[in-house]
C-alpha cells in the first residue's frame, strides 16, 4: 500500500483494517482509509477489486469479517441497513434498484421513510399528525425531484424512464433520506456523454449542499473532473490515495489500472 498524500480533515467515514472474506476468497484485505467530510471521494480499481463489496460493508448489506467501520466516530459495522440509513448514510446501486411499477414521485417518497415518525396506529387510524407528516413528505419528495431535474416526470411509472433518468431517480431517492454521506455505485454506467456531463454537474451540486459523496466509477474522465480525492483498490488492497492529478501520474496506478496511455 502506498499513500500519496494525507488530508488533515476529520473523516466522516473511517475504515480500520476492514477485511471481507467469502469462504476461501478474500475480497477486501485490511482496508484502512478515512473520507474527509464534505468532499467528493472516488473509489476506483479494476473489475473485481472489491469496490462494491466495500460499499456493501459500509451500507450494512455485508458485515465485515474483521476490522472496524466508523461513521462520525461511531462504529457501524454489523448494523442493519435501515439503521445505517437513519444515521445518515444512503446509497445507489450498480444495477438500478427502483420500484418500477410505482411512480417516480412514490419512489422518492419511500426515501423519506427513515425520517418519518408516525407509527402503526397513527398511520392505520389516520391521525391528524400522520396526515400532516404525509403532506410534508410529499412536499419534500417534490423538492428532491426538482433538485435532480425530474419534477416533470413525477407521475410517470419509474420503469418508463430511460436508464439515465432511472439512475438520477435513484440518486433523488437516496438524497430523500437526508444523508450526510451518499454512496454512488457506478452512477455513470450505461450513460452517454451528455448524460455523464449532467451527472457530473448534479454530483457537484450535491457536494455543494454539504453532503459528502463517495462514488465507485469506471469513467475516468468523470472521476478526474469532479473528484477531490481518489482511493485506488487493487485485488482488495489499498494501492494508492491522492488528488486526481496525483493519481493519474502515479506509476503503480498506471500499471495496475489506467494503462500506459
Amino acid at each position: 500500500m502506498e499513500e500519496i498524500s494525507k488530508s488533515p480533515a476529520v473523516p466522516i467515514l473511517e475504515l480500520r483494517e476492514v477485511q471481507m472474506q467469502f469462504g476461501g476468497v478474500t475480497a477486501l484485505r485490511g482496508i484502512s482509509y478515512g473520507i474527509p467530510s464534505g468532499i467528493i471521494q472516488a473509489v476506483i480499481g479494476p473489475n473485481g477489486a472489491g469496490k462494491t463489496t466495500l460499499f456493501h460493508c459500509v451500507s450494512g448489506l455485508l458485515s465485515p469479517t474483521s476490522g472496524e467501520i466508523l461513521f462520525r466516530g461511531r462504529p457501524i459495522g454489523g448494523l442493519l441497513p435501515h439503521r445505517i440509513a437513519e444515521l445518515g448514510i444512503s446509497r445507489t446501486f450498480q444495477h438500478v434498484a427502483l420500484f418500477k411499477s410505482m411512480t417516480v414521485f412514490e419512489n422518492v417518497m419511500l426515501g423519506r421513510h427513515p425520517r418519518t415518525r408516525s407509527g402503526f396506529w397513527a398511520t392505520g387510524l389516520r391521525f391528524p399528525s400522520m396526515r400532516r407528516e404525509e403532506r410534508r413528505i410529499a412536499q419534500e419528495a417534490m423538492y428532491y425531484l426538482d433538485f435532480v431535474g425530474l419534477a416533470d416526470e413525477a407521475e410517470l411509472p419509474a420503469g418508463a424512464l430511460p436508464l439515465g433518468k432511472q439512475k438520477i431517480l435513484e440518486i433523488a431517492r437516496a438524497l430523500a433520506t437526508e444523508p450526510s454521506l451518499v454512496l454512488l455505485d457506478e452512477p455513470a454506467g450505461g450513460l452517454n456523454m451528455r448524460e455523464t456531463e449532467e451527472l457530473g454537474d448534479l454530483i457537484r451540486r450535491i457536494s455543494e449542499t454539504g453532503t459528502t459523496v463517495a462514488l465507485v466509477e469506471h469513467d475516468m474522465n468523470l472521476v478526474m473532473e469532479i473528484s477531490h480525492r481518489v482511493l485506488v483498490i487493487h485485488y482488495g488492497e489499498h494501492l494508492a490515495t491522492g488528488t486526481p492529478d496525483e493519481i493519474k501520474d502515479h506509476p503503480a496506478v498506471i500499471e495496475a489500472y489506467l494503462g500506459e496511455g
